[in-house]
């Protein structure tokens, strides 16, 4: 069922019926009502955290991120965050669970949300208009291939939207030729367009003959055939929108270059948000069990590796939270990119007008659980919710938080995902 929130029905009033009897009876505020946001950024890394290194001090609106702590790079940007703190996958455990059911809140075929993760049910919503629906930049994602461990998007149960892991791939879809040879990128465009035909045909005989699950898998298919195809004939970028230098030619799967790639694909992620080629973008950092070795951040063992250690090998505890706080600090890099990039369509900075959601699928990575997951929320001054603040939860279900995601996009239902489980927004946010 889908109904008007509170939110959505005081964005419709006047100024006049703000301060009335009637929607303070509602539990209105005496504040113009905040808009929704215009573009969601979905944002992973890997392997749950250590609480007692990630948890800020203090109190909801006057916290801190204690020195040395996973959060303390992001302190420049206190106020434009909420930390939520003690969520928890419901029925969900362990690795793989916890990346299936991190965006899509275990939802099937029969739920409303079809099955989908969040990002690409928003993207069906809000990003119809869009040359590219959604766009999903990774960062070595496929080393293993495409598994419910290396995947968090689906457009439909058991189908996932697969993430761009090089850079340079990611630049010719988005802005063009490489080193200006559009001789060869008119070849390729029409080459890629003919293989499109080709392929639309024969999924359509296809859906013909088949039952009706293997049918909706397959229209899936054919949607995101439609959408690349749009996206090899539309505009590159609306006016006033310069194309970024083109990415430079490394090893995208090589361990030592897994911070240039992300680097990379931050900036084309932000370039094209800031062109109006998407509403919805993903920045997918490997992937549950991530393997990379941080030798930049002077550690010798992998990642799972050091997620795992106990509270007794403080040097090895010691050393995961030094590449949890190198993360903290990828994510400090995207704020500060969507903060000095102009939003051409609605004013301010591109964070003023994005909700950026900072997921992972684990709470504490040394017990295997879903429990107490660490979420992190960021926005600016046109925002639905209401940001500079640290709250605590105690056990809420995540899908109340997708729930509220979609709210503060505009697009609100009571529940995101397996509805047995849970119903409603979180509480707090707005």
């Amino acid at each position: 069922m889908i109904r008007i929130g509170r939110r959505q029905f005081a964005a419709g009033l006047g100024a006049s019926l703000l301060a009335s009897p009637l929607l303070r009876f509602l539990g209105g505020e005496a504040r113009a009502a905040a808009p929704f946001a215009r573009r969601l950024i979905v944002f992973f890394t890997p392997n749950g955290t250590v609480h007692q290194h990630w948890r800020p001090s203090g109190t909801e609106t006057a916290f801190t991120f204690p020195a040395g702590s996973v959060l303390e790079p992001l302190t420049p940007h206190r106020a434009n965050l909420l930390v939520c703190d003690g969520i928890d996958f419901l029925q969900v455990d362990n690795h793989d669970g916890g990346m299936a059911n991190m965006l899509t809140g275990g939802g099937t075929a029969q739920s409303t949300t079809g099955g989908m993760s969040v990002d690409q049910f928003l993207a069906r919503r809000i990003g119809q208009s869009s040359r590219f629906q959604s766009l999903e930049f990774g960062v070595q994602t496929s080393l293993w291939g495409a598994t419910r461990s290396t995947r968090m998007s689906y457009s439909a149960p058991g189908v996932f939207t697969s993430p761009e892991d090089n850079p340079r791939n990611a630049f010719q879809r988005l802005f063009g030729a490489l080193g200006g040879d559009t001789t060869a990128a008119q070849k390729q465009l029409t080459r890629r367009k003919s293989m499109l035909d080709l392929v639309r045909g024969e999924l359509g005989e296809l859906s013909q003959r088949v039952g009706a699950e293997e049918k909706q898998k397959l229209e899936q298919h054919l949607e995101s055939l439609r959408q690349t195809e749009r996206g090899l004939t539309e505009p590159v970028a609306q006016p006033g929108c310069s194309s970024p230098t083109a990415p430079l030619a490394m090893d995208p799967m090589a361990n030592a270059n897994f911070p240039a790639v992300g680097r990379a694909q931050t900036d084309l992620l932000v370039s094209a948000l800031a062109c109006g080629m998407t509403r919805v973008a993903s920045l997918q950092w490997s992937h549950t069990v991530a393997p990379q070795v941080f030798t930049w951040a002077g550690v010798s063992e992998g990642h799972h590796e050091l997620s795992h250690k106990g509270d007794s090998n403080t040097v090895g505890v010691a050393n995961f939270i030094k590449c949890e706080r190198w993360f903290a600090a990828q994510f400090a890099y995207l704020l500060d990119a969507l903060k000095a990039r102009p939003d051409l369509e609605g004013g301010g900075t591109l964070l003023d007008t994005s909700l950026v959601l900072w997921a992972k699928e684990l709470g504490d990575s040394r017990l295997h659980t879903c429990r107490s997951v660490p979420f992190v929320l960021a926005g600016g001054s046109s925002s639905y919710f209401r940001f500079g603040r640290y709250l605590r939860h105690s056990g809420a279900s995540h899908q109340k938080l997708l729930t509220s995601v979609c709210h503060a996009l505009g697009v609100t239902l009571d529940t995101f995902g397996d509805a047995s489980r849970s119903t409603g927004p979180l509480t707090g946010l707005v």
